[in-house]
């Protein structure tokens, strides 16, 4: 093993476990008197868990306002949501839902001291202004396993349609000061949502762990959530009491795990499509990581063999290989095979669809990969041509 430097950027607070979710109304009372919930329109808030919740806010005298979130959050959203409770002395902002949720929170807590637009900050379409902080406390409660949002410094926003974006803001002032990590609230989460955002958290800790930034304290993470997934996943999905109640709780793992694993090396090239292909059309993040790993990763390992043989990324495949499907014995040829043909058939498993499903077709590949070469792709272990993104997306119509 080599030690090459590396650093490693700040983390929340990690409480993880059955019941843990109760642990926030304390929480929140220790950063003042008014909490600013954000929420999804159904997830949480339609539970028996949200009076529960509420009431115990007030019991630890902290009055609440609410803000709810429908879908991929947009900047406008962020915008709305911040001029509305700009003066409203808000103490701490409390993130309770999915990927969606949490980065919409995010943002809100960043920008409530401030009150401009988040335009002003957001990556490669904004307008280019530091953000400097400081940012409201924020509390960050998945009822998902899938984005590892709750470990990220980026709040991911989109604008969808022919002139759309899927951009993020930014920085570390706005890491939640806790990540409140409770598998009982991934209960409601119905089985496509499952398959969908365990693909997701999949695909964030094999392309963490081949990144070009990799270093050994994340690959040991990423190794520990894969392990997780290979354990926990389909019983998660399946639903089979008690066996689905393990599998949430390695998944809720899992995806912590890769929230971490991405924020310090970065990701790759599904998620270098996922940008384009979320921003155009309506495809959830977590269909599109599902319906191309597989052949990301061919093309990927592909690609090394013929011009890098000797990149580490292809030993890592391997040993992966090897991993998901417990055969030790495979060489790193065989392993790569297997490897391929079991993410393949965890999409066919799972019916993730395919892309032309969304509208997606043959003639928007050129928009797509001219879009693709955002922050993912300068991690993914190797410079993939124009010709080898095209073959991604053409395997997947």
């Amino acid at each position: 093993m080599q030690f090459s430097p590396f650093s490693i950027s700040r983390l929340p607070r990690i409480s993880y476990g059955s019941g843990r979710a109760a642990e926030v109304p304390a929480l929140a009372a220790g950063y003042g008197r008014t909490a600013l919930l954000v929420t999804g329109k159904q997830s949480f808030c339609a539970t028996a868990g949200w009076q529960t919740f509420t009431q115990a806010l007030e019991k630890n005298g902290v009055s609440w306002l609410h803000f709810t979130v429908s879908g991929e959050p947009s900047p406008m959203l962020v915008d709305q949501a911040v001029s509305r409770f700009r003066n409203k002395a808000i103490d701490v902002v409390i993130g309770i839902g999915g990927g969606s949720v949490l980065d919409a929170a995010k943002a809100i807590a960043g920008l409530l001291p401030h009150g401009n637009s988040v335009m002003d900050h957001l990556e490669g379409v904004g307008n280019n202004i530091p953000y400097r902080g400081p940012s409201t406390p924020f509390i960050a409660v998945p009822t998902t396993a899938g984005t590892g949002s709750e470990a990220t410094k980026n709040a991911v926003l989109s604008v969808q349609g022919p002139n759309g974006f899927k951009k993020s803001f930014r920085d570390e002032c706005l890491i939640p000061e806790y990540a409140i990590i409770d598998p009982d609230l991934l209960t409601t989460c119905p089985p496509e949502l499952v398959a969908a955002d365990g693909m997701d958290a999949f695909t964030q800790l094999l392309e963490s762990y081949v990144s070009l930034k990799a270093n050994p304290f994340i690959d040991a993470l990423a190794w520990s959530g894969m392990t997780a997934v290979k354990e926990g996943f389909f019983a998660a999905w399946q639903g089979n009491e008690p066996e689905a109640g393990l599998g949430r709780a390695a998944m809720a793992y899992a995806a912590l795990l890769s929230g971490i694993t991405l924020a310090q090396v970065g990701l790759g090239s599904v998620h270098g499509l996922a940008s384009p292909l979320g921003a155009f059309f309506p495809i959830p993040h977590g269909v599109v990581c599902g319906t191309l790993v597989s052949v990301a990763t061919e093309i990927n390992i592909t690609a090394m063999q013929q011009r890098e043989p000797q990149n580490p990324a292809l030993a890592k495949y391997a040993q992966v290989g090897r991993l998901l499907t417990g055969r030790d014995d495979l060489d790193d040829t065989g392993a790569h095979s297997a490897l391929i043909a079991l993410l393949a058939d965890w999409s066919e498993q799972l019916q993730l669809p395919r892309l032309n499903g969304y509208g997606i077709s043959a003639d928007d590949f050129p928009m797509i990969i001219a879009n693709s070469r955002g922050s993912s792709m300068l991690t993914n272990p190797i410079v993939l041509t124009d010709r080898e993104i095209r073959e991604i997306l053409q395997r997947r119509i």
